[in-house]
Parts: C-alpha cells; structure tokens; sequence
C-alpha cells in the first residue's frame, strides 16, 4: 500500500520520458504514483527500488519524491510560516508545494516568518495538512531525570493543567498550573527543571527554582517593583489575588511568602493598603 505523507521504498514498475512509476510491488503495478523525471537517480530501470516521500501535488494528485521532507507522518517539527492566505498559513516544508496549516489547526494567531511547531495529518479530502495540536505525536521516552534542566517550546495553555511544552520539539511534557510563575506565553520557548518522570515516560516540569533560590529571586524582584513606584507599593499582601498576579507574576502566596522574607529582614513595612520600602 502506498502510504500517504510517509517515507517508503518502491520498486520502478515504468519508466516514461516524464519520470517513472513506482509501487509497492511489481504484482501491484497497477497501484502506482509517479517520481519526475528530474528526480531519477541515474541509471535507474525497472526492477530497482528507490525511497521516496509520498504527497500531493499542486492538482492533488499523488506525487513522490527523493526530497528530503521537513515533516512526515507521526512525527513533530518546527516548520517556518511561507505565507498567510483565506484558508490558513502555508509553511514550507522543503517540498515544491508548501503545507496548508488550516485556521482550526492554529493555536494563537501566526504570521509570515513564524516558526511553528506541527504535525502532519490527513483531512477530509485525503489532503496533507499541519496541525498544532501536536500532544498525541510526541515521545515519551526522553534521556531526561529529575533536576534536569531542559528547554522546550509551549504548544498548548490550559486554564485546567497550566502549560503543555514540547521539550527539545520532541518530548511530551507539562507545567501545571502550581509551577506556573510569571508570564508564560503560547507559542514560546522556555527553561524548566525537571521535578518527575512519570510512569508513562512524559515529564512533569517547573520554571520557579528551587526553595530559598526562587524565594531570594522573588524578593528581589518586589524590591526592584518597589523602585519602579518611587519605595511604595499601592496594594498590599491583602490584595485579590489578581491584582498581585498582574502586578508580579506571582501567586498571591508566593508574594506574601517574598514580602514576609523582607519585613524579616527588615527591608519593607506593610501598612494596611500599601508597601513600602525602608531605606537604611
């Protein structure tokens, strides 16, 4: 069976002055696509066989080719955006015709010259087309331990999970929503620490650092927010949760814990709507 968006190798069944027809086997000539001519490999003749990639052509009709493919079937890459049109983005893929990513397939607006992240899937009309819901094409089977650190591309923002990431464009991983810290946006790139492998193989992951590092960190940074409204803070540590959120980036916790290290050392005072800041 000839399979679409796949590498596979076929054996020559005809040649023609415009190519050559391929097919799974000699028995099943009658089930063929053609390779151009200008992608023969020298000397080729029936019998031989040859690995090709298997797609669609400009009339949608089935094509091969000796190109190496930026994508195939089942697997994730970072593909860059060729083009915008009414139907979606077309991304070149290092084939003749560039790869129609639809709008329903889209997470977050993309524009020409993005790179993004994708997988391949068939439509409704037996046509190739990108996706980048790409969850279900990543591996689970990463060289990666806890406290590692690792680097991966947000794909997927969930108000229920937190953060779903594509470490090394590869490898399923997930931020929840408690290790979420400062502004994480779809569609970018981030650094995390490796806080578990699960048994399933796909990593638990966090971007605050560990204990007193990431409270230090915390601390500085109201300090130098503190700066920013000339030593006072309009809100303090009883303010909605949302209004810190904006504000720091933290969870309301985390900013109590960071202002509480600083009135320790004496460094803050907390009045009932506001912070300031001691100069000593």
């Amino acid at each position: 069976m000839i399979k679409l968006g796949e590498k596979q190798e076929l054996v020559v069944v005809k040649k023609v002055d415009f190519g050559a027809y391929l097919a799974v086997s000699e028995e099943q000539a009658e089930n063929r696509v053609l390779l151009p001519a200008a992608q023969l490999p020298e000397g080729c003749k029936p019998g031989d066989r040859i690995t090709v990639f298997i797609y669609r052509d400009s009339s949608d009709r089935l094509i091969a080719t000796v190109r190496e493919p930026g994508l195939v079937m089942g697997q994730v890459a970072e593909l860059t955006v060729a083009q915008t049109g009414k139907i979606g983005a077309f991304l070149d893929w290092g084939l003749e015709k560039d790869l129609l990513l639809p709008f329903r397939e889209q997470r977050g607006k993309v524009k020409q010259g993005d790179k993004v992240l994708v997988s391949l899937y068939v439509d409704k009309s037996s046509r190739l087309c990108a996706t980048m819901n790409v969850y279900k094409n990543l591996r689970t089977d990463s060289p990666y331990h806890a406290e590692d650190m690792v680097r991966g591309r947000v794909y997927e923002l969930s108000d229920n999970f937190g953060a779903f990431v594509a470490v090394d464009n590869i490898y399923s991983a997930l931020i929840s929503k408690k290790e979420l810290y400062g502004d994480v946006e779809l569609g970018t790139d981030v650094e995390a620490r490796v806080i578990r492998v699960k048994e399933d193989g796909k990593l638990d992951l966090s971007i605050r650092k560990k204990g007193l590092l990431q409270l230090d960190e915390d601390a500085e940074k109201i300090l130098d927010l503190l700066d920013s409204y000339s030593g006072a803070l309009p809100f303090s540590d009883k303010a909605a949760p949302e209004v810190i959120k904006y504000e720091t980036g933290m969870s309301k916790n985390e900013f109590k814990r960071a202002v509480g290290r600083l009135l320790k050392q004496g460094k803050v005072e907390i009045g009932e709507k506001t912070i300031r800041r001691v100069n000593r």
